[in-house]
């Protein structure tokens, strides 16, 4: 059986030589469109390259960089001298990028830009397997004694000049490709210790993508897909391939912190996104709505309860939606939910696939009720990505969907979801001990996430299992849980629930920095620093009515009794968030343990 990976290219180059497979933007700001024909003349002269280089099969080739056309190129040109990409997330730290290049043993490293270029030569000395090192971004001045150093473009020079013994051998490569090949190694966050390598051979990306084919079958080469999320996630990658498989042009964004110009710009039909995305849009969105008076409001809550009938409990059950219904939410999408969905960008919507994260079901409802088809799902690097998403129709909003086809899921102990399938990964990379531990004696990958099933079989997320805490009353807390209905407001931008061992449940909350200072100016409340906006009793008094209405429903016990407002946010280069923007846990309760001891004193 060939590789869909390593085939993928030539293929689309075959078929559609002159269609679009991708734009980036350039330094003046415009989408330039690339082909396939482009493409695939990229990824033979770098394949090329690489072979003159002395790249050899199975070597490992370290990804550094932001996303990138560059990034897609080397890839499918390591696919195709059966070679393995590594990818690092673009904010990885010194420390991290030392720890992977050493243990997946990279002989050659692609940098982005000067930033990772400098990381790169900072750690090389360390890394003793390290021969080459190559800059995408061509601003990015080289030593010009080191040799070995070079840029992407000389690169591309050397596989175009490439001598057909080169060329031979590569092809030779490619044919030679099997499924057990070893496509990719995905390191893992490390909410609590070292990354580890998950290995995803060849046979997970071909399970994966002919599975998506055929459960996606709404997504068509008619669709464009915005690539937002770093490709250096499994998520993003294993979208990205699955777009290009299907012919998806895709739009690859490198700059995240201008997502929401970007999808007003490009307006997308596909788009896979984390939760945190779209909690962002719907504080945005309330916090307009909310101004809304009169008439216009009490349109706007009309619309949302005609949305929310129409949306959810017709058509989310494959049922025939009444006339009267119909012509009110017709009426309703022109007036109120069309001039959202394209201030938004996503007015040419087709599927949202979110994922990483929980979110909170009243958000779900929302964006559903307006016409936004976010589809929920629930995956992990080691499954290469899917294991359950929303099905077209009879999907439960509080739910990660049900398991795609071929995908085994069961409850083990401790209420732990456990997979077994064609896209579960074949181990830990160097970690024999961790491979045995994350696998059950009878072959089922052990996830980690506690959960349960339920009657229609859709998959309950409650708790990663290492996070689940016991307060000293012996009542068991969720925080993620309670994290997800916080994260609704457009007040709250990061909150961290804090309580094992303790009498009763904490918060360390950060606000929405620009959204608290425009309430305070509308209420006089004087300020000169964010510092002095956080100790504010009046700011306090007003979280706390806050957080207690998005309490409601649940336990006594389960509640925050106690919070405190921190000034700055939790960041990445601080060591509080992974680089999939996951809170480390026991990096927090160190660092803000005196805030902590002072709310139980």
């Amino acid at each position: 059986m060939a590789n869909i990976l390593t085939d993928l290219i030539e293929n689309r180059r075959n078929d559609s030589p002159d269609r679009v497979a991708y734009r980036y933007r350039d330094d003046d700001g415009t989408w330039v469109p690339r082909t396939w024909s482009m493409f695939a003349a990229d990824v033979d002269n770098v394949s090329y390259a690489l072979e003159t280089l002395g790249l050899r099969p199975a070597d490992m080739l370290a990804v550094f960089s932001a996303n990138c056309p560059e990034i897609l190129i080397t890839d499918f040109a390591a696919y195709h001298n059966r070679a393995v990409p590594v990818a690092l997330y673009a904010t990885s730290s010194p420390e991290q990028v030392e720890y992977i290049l050493n243990d997946a043993g990279a002989r050659f490293a692609f940098a982005g830009n000067r930033t990772q270029y400098e990381i790169l030569l900072d750690v090389a000395p360390r890394c003793p397997r390290l021969e080459k090192l190559i800059v995408y971004d061509p601003a990015v001045d080289l030593d010009p004694t080191d040799c070995r150093c070079m840029s992407f473009a000389s690169l591309i020079a050397l596989g175009a000049a490439a001598s057909p013994m080169c060329r031979d051998e590569v092809a030779q490569r490619r044919a030679a490709a099997v499924p057990e090949d070893l496509a990719t190694l995905i390191y893992t966050s490390g909410t609590t210790g070292e990354p580890k390598g998950a290995m995803l051979p060849h046979s997970c990306f071909n399970a994966c993508l002919e599975i998506h084919r055929q459960y996606l079958s709404m997504v068509s080469d008619s669709d464009t897909s915005l690539s937002f999320l770093p490709l250096s996630h499994i998520f993003e990658k294993a979208w990205s391939y699955f777009c290009l498989y299907r012919g998806i042009e895709i739009y690859i964004n490198s700059n995240p912190k201008i997502i929401q110009d970007t999808l007003r710009e490009v307006r997308p039909t596909t788009m896979c996104s984390v939760p945190r995305f779209w909690e962002k849009a719907y504080a945005a969105i309330q916090d307009k709505l909310s101004r809304a008076t009169g008439f216009r409001k009490k349109l706007v809550l009309k619309a949302l309860r005609v949305g929310a009938s129409r949306n959810l409990c017709y058509k989310r059950l494959g049922k025939r939606v009444p006339m009267l219904l119909e012509m009110q939410y017709r009426f309703f999408d022109s007036k109120v939910f069309g001039p959202i969905r394209k201030a938004m960008g996503v007015e040419n919507g087709n599927i949202f696939p979110t994922a990483g994260a929980p979110l909170s079901a009243n958000i779900v409802d929302f964006f559903k009720s307006i016409g936004v088809n976010i589809v929920i799902g629930y995956g992990l690097s080691e499954t290469t990505a899917t294991v359950s998403c929303y099905p077209p129709v009879g999907y439960e909003v509080g739910t990660v969907g049900t398991p795609i086809p071929h995908v085994q899921v069961r409850i083990g102990a401790d209420s732990e979801i456990q997979i077994k399938g064609p896209t579960v990964m074949s181990g830990y990379y160097n970690r024999p001990d961790d491979t045995e531990k994350a696998f059950t004696d009878d072959g089922w990958f052990r996830t980690g996430d506690a959960g349960y099933i339920n009657s229609d079989g859709a998959i309950v997320l409650t708790e990663r299992i290492k996070d689940l805490f016991k307060t000293s009353n012996g009542k068991y807390i969720a925080p993620q849980a309670i994290e997800s209905r916080l994260g609704e407001d457009r007040y709250i931008e990061q909150v961290a629930v804090i309580g094992d061992n303790r009498k009763y449940v904490s918060a360390i909350i950060i606000p929405a920095f620009e959204a608290l200072k425009d309430y305070a100016r509308r209420h006089k409340i004087a300020f000169r620093s964010i510092d002095d906006l956080v100790d504010n009793s009046e700011i306090r008094k007003f979280f706390a009515e806050r957080i207690e209405r998005l309490q409601r429903g649940l336990a006594g016990f389960e509640k925050i009794k106690k919070f405190v407002l921190l000034p700055q946010e939790f960041t990445i280069e601080n060591g509080e968030l992974t680089n999939t923007l996951k809170l480390r846990r026991p990096v927090i309760n160190n660092r803000y343990a005196h805030q902590i001891e002072a709310m139980y004193a």
